[in-house]
């Protein structure tokens, strides 16, 4: 398998080393670098979108979830993303329009203009640091336990993330967004022809759906039904997932600066429709080889099962494609995320065009480390984690909505979500109580805010109606 290995590689790298090349430009403005030029077309739109969205987590987790939690894991991930596709139509409308108003060079700055007010870009850029860089760390942390387990002579497991993210702050050094984006659809595409080629093979493997799971049925019935055998799929845990994912494109700075340098609205749509299609091309081999899992792997830890599954099981060909697939989808979704948190912090700073860019790239570099030690530090339950991630930042996305929904938005919005965001942290260091009224955290939050910020929204519009009236 060397051999193939190598040649993946080397196509790989080949391939980066072509992008970054396109994507230099000699003395670029911060915005050329870190919005990349707002000229985004429809493909490389929808495949940079997909790719940062389902990442190194679906290639890994999502088996996994599978293959431990059952058949609810397709509610929990298929059926969310199709529903926020149809979220991004409107969304991306109503962004495009606020941001060519009042202006765009991230999230937290888009907010702080839109409030006129310091601490909304605070909020955002706070919420943002909070939540992608244990998200990040997942992406590495996933593919360093894989390829540890392949490798296990070649290189310590803290040598592989070292790896990772060297080559990242190099790539993004170079090109910017730019090349994040050709990277994006790069490890896109990979993602997508690996994923059938082992899917399809396990599910060969298994003896077809058919014989899979009848013998997932003699040996654990409860993963074909909901809650699932550890009871994880509840109408609330279901709900309140589906919440978090449909806010993904509010809450999550990646995918808002994405749908802000598309070069129109109708290529944002276009990319909206692809998406959709492309979650369901990418879910559906990931419960193949979830099944094929329950029926040969019931007992093995997460590493074990992803090593032979992804990797042992394979012809040659397809276990060196699978490795460089792996590599590709962590590098591109972690330089996503972490270029992403420099582009919220230099919509935040004020002054020279050189000197931000110099913070920004030094910033990057800080949060990089970060996230190299954070990698280390936590679980592999993967999937779970990155839920963690969608349903803290899903916190702040009443501002989101407020700033991008009214001219002048209601400054009692900061103070609720502010408040829910704080007890979403404190119930993760467990010093509030994880949840209330029988509900967990994120679930019993939403019962909360979802409501508080439609009244308090009403109440805005009622009173500026008045206003405007008199």
């Amino acid at each position: 398998m060397t051999g193939w290995l190598i040649f993946f590689f080397l196509l790989f790298l080949a391939s980066l080393a072509y992008a970054s090349y396109k994507s230099y430009r000699k003395n670029r403005s911060s915005d050329e670098f870190m919005l990349a030029g707002s000229n985004i077309g429809t493909i490389l739109g929808f495949l940079t979108f997909s790719a940062a969205l389902f990442s190194a987590f679906t290639f890994m987790g999502m088996p996994d979830f599978f293959r431990v939690h059952g058949v609810g894991a397709w509610i929990f991930l298929g059926f969310s993303d199709a529903l926020m596709v149809f979220f991004i139509l409107w969304f991306g409308y109503a962004l495009r329009k606020r941001a060519a108003e009042v202006g765009y060079q991230g999230v937290a700055g888009f907010v702080q203009s839109c409030f006129q007010n310091k601490w909304a870009g605070y909020l955002v850029f706070v919420s943002s640091f909070l939540f992608l860089i244990p998200y990040v760390a997942i992406q590495i942390r996933g593919i360093s336990i894989f390829l540890n387990a392949a490798f296990p002579d070649l290189m310590p497991f803290w040598g592989w993330s070292a790896l990772l993210v060297m080559i990242m702050l190099v790539y993004s050094e170079i090109g910017g967004l730019k090349a994040i984006m050709y990277s994006d659809a790069i490890q896109g595409v990979i993602l997508l022809v690996v994923i059938w080629i082992i899917g399809v093979t396990c599910l060969s493997m298994a003896g077809g759906v058919e014989a899979g799971t009848r013998a997932v049925m003699e040996s654990n019935e409860a993963l074909l039904s909901l809650p699932g055998p550890k009871g994880l799929f509840s109408s609330a845990f279901l709900i309140a997932s589906t919440i978090a994912i449909v806010m993904i494109p509010v809450s999550q700075p990646q995918f808002t600066t994405r749908l802000v340098v598309m070069k129109n609205l109708k290529s944002v749509h276009k990319m909206a429709y692809a998406v959709g299609i492309f979650a369901i091309l990418v879910i559906l081999p990931t419960a193949f080889i979830g099944l094929y899992g329950a029926v040969s792997y019931a007992d093995s830890s997460t590493a074990e099962f992803l090593s032979s599954a992804l990797l042992f099981d394979q012809a040659n060909p397809v276990a060196a494609l699978a490795v460089v697939g792996l590599f590709a989808a962590c590098l591109s979704t972690t330089n996503a995320q972490i270029f992403a948190l420099g582009t919220e912090l230099r919509s935040l700073l004020k002054g020279e065009d050189k000197k931000k860019m110099r913070i920004t790239q030094l910033a990057i570099l800080v949060f990089s480390l970060i996230v190299l030690v954070f990698s280390t530090l936590i679980s592999d339950e993967l999937v779970l984690l990155a839920r963690v991630s969608f349903a803290g930042t899903s916190m702040i996305a009443p501002v989101v909505l407020s700033a991008v929904i009214f001219q002048k938005p209601p400054k009692s919005i900061l103070i609720l979500s502010a408040i829910a965001l704080g007890y979403f942290v404190l119930s993760l260091l467990g010093w509030v109580p994880a949840g209330f009224v029988g509900l967990p955290t994120d679930a019993a939050m939403y019962l909360i805010l979802i409501p508080a910020t439609a009244i308090l929204m009403l109440v805005h519009h009622y009173n500026n109606k008045k206003t405007y009236a008199a």
